[in-house]
């Protein structure tokens, strides 16, 4: 009889090319997306060693990290973005690599593409340039970030070399609150094992509240799982992702999906199966969520005061400190309250159709707060599309919002768009680190439905008091 295996260990091992004790794995890569930022070097090392791109069908570009997200139709204005872009597309020309340009219906942020492309399918291995390749996990899938080395690696040969991280259960049971959404799931639970807490595991989520989720909000599960020092988050496929994937451009169609639905169905943890480490969270414990610090286990339930000096243990002192004076903000008081200049809706986090839908059922009929700037950016030029058809694009209108183009935009402070210096910004990305949104500027990560409200009332509030 065969050992019970983790869903993690099935993938892992049947893409396993050769295998050797005390080295990394040599690992099969199904899909790799590249963007414009982390692949002109990989692509300059393939000219010098005189070799092309092992598997141009594998590989799949577009352009969204430093671009800007108003009048793409034009030539892009700033010197580093418009370098960038043109460098992707000499690059992609050269090696015969498809790219869904800036002005291409399906451009658009890397991790958001795939999915809604029906690229991203259960089973398989997915790297990228960047460390939100998680996402895809969402899927049932191994997805991981890489770095520029790595690019070029997997270019060259469709592998790449990696040690196998351990295993991690988290489940999560119950019903959710009013007002709570999966990106307060997902900041809650940062918060309790801190940004470090998963590092060298590979996380599988479970339970009967991930189970209850939509697709997008399990990507934004996945997104995340690196916020807590993971190689990556997967949730085992069911009629959710099937359903989700059917009809999509690139996915399997009539009988081909139907056998490619088989094999999905064994793409689970077998009972029994032992993780290296388990966890348990129950969903009514659950509350919205805010970050208060400058990294995403700095976190809180929205009616909650920042931790006091005594609560914080001794060897993190002196960085919690520094994190509130860049914060402008005091131990023991309150986060709720304070006054926002920044609401910021996108990012490869929250920045798809149920998130625009959910700030748009709350702020249609509303004005957004005197004094307040709000940006939402589409995931990608369908989720833009998908808006206009609906009408979301005149209700945010109405409410003062600014509805751009596609891309990253403010979530890394490379592009365009930046939050400047002292102002704070509730952001539905995934990172407040120092600087992250621009020199200077505060973050607050929070959900949709939390920026939505604070769009409107012009501070941070805890949404169960509006919806």
């Amino acid at each position: 009889m065969n050992k019970p295996t983790t869903l993690f260990d099935k993938i892992w091992d049947a893409h396993v090319v050769k295998r050797a004790e005390g080295y990394p794995d040599a690992l099969f890569i199904d899909r790799h997306f590249i963007h414009e930022v982390t692949s002109p070097q990989a692509f300059d090392g393939l000219r010098k060693r005189g070799i092309g791109v092992f598997n141009t069908s594998h590989t799949t570009a577009t352009a969204d990290h430093n671009v800007p997200t108003k009048d793409q139709h034009l030539p892009i204005r700033e010197a580093l973005s418009r370098h960038q872009v043109e460098t992707l597309r000499k690059n992609c020309a050269e090696f015969g690599i498809d790219l869904y340009d800036l002005g291409h219906p399906f451009q658009g942020i890397v991790h958001i593409i795939g999915p809604e492309l029906g690229i991203t399918q259960p089973g398989m291995t997915i790297v990228c340039g960047d460390s939100h390749t998680s996402t895809h996990g969402a899927f049932g899938n191994i997805a991981f970030g890489i770095g520029t080395s790595e690019v070029e690696q997997v270019l060259a040969t469709q592998c790449i070399l990696q040690y196998k991280p351990k295993r991690m259960r988290i489940n999560v049971n119950g019903q959710l609150g009013k007002g709570v959404t999966a990106k307060d799931i997902i900041l809650y639970i940062i918060s309790q094992i801190s940004a470090s807490g998963a590092t060298g595991y590979f996380v599988e989520y479970a339970g009967g509240t991930i189970r209850s989720l939509s697709m997008e909000a399990r990507m934004t599960i996945c997104n995340m799982s690196i916020e807590m020092g993971a190689r990556g988050g997967l949730i085992a496929p069911d009629e959710t992702t099937f359903e989700y994937i059917r009809g999509r451009r690139f996915a399997p169609q009539g009988e081909a999906f139907d056998k490619a639905v088989q094999f999905w169905r064994t793409l689970k943890t077998d009972e029994g199966a032992e993780f290296d480490r388990e966890l348990h969270y129950n969903a009514e414990e659950i509350g919205p969520m805010i970050t208060y610090g400058t990294n995403p286990g700095m976190g809180i339930t929205v009616n909650s005061h920042v931790p006091n000096l005594n609560e914080i243990p001794e060897r993190e002192l002196a960085s919690y400190t520094k994190s509130l004076a860049y914060m402008g903000l005091e131990p023991g008081t309150a986060v709720k309250g304070k006054p926002v200049d920044y609401v910021f809706i996108g990012s490869c986090t929250n920045a798809r159709m149920e998130d625009l839908r959910l700030v748009a059922d709350f702020v249609k009929g509303k004005k957004k707060a005197a004094g307040v700037e709000v940006w939402v950016i589409p995931g990608s030029k369908q989720v833009e599309q998908q808006a206009k058809q609906e009408g979301l694009d005149k209700i945010f209108e109405e409410a003062g919002f600014e509805l751009r183009e596609p891309g990253c935009s403010a979530c890394l402070g490379m592009n365009e768009d930046k939050v400047p210096a002292g102002k704070y910004c509730v952001s539905t990305s995934n990172r407040n680190f120092e600087g992250r949104q621009g020199p200077g500027a505060r973050t607050f990560l929070a959900s949709p439905l939390t920026a939505a409200v604070a769009a409107i009332t012009g501070k941070v509030e805890d949404v169960r008091e509006y919806v």
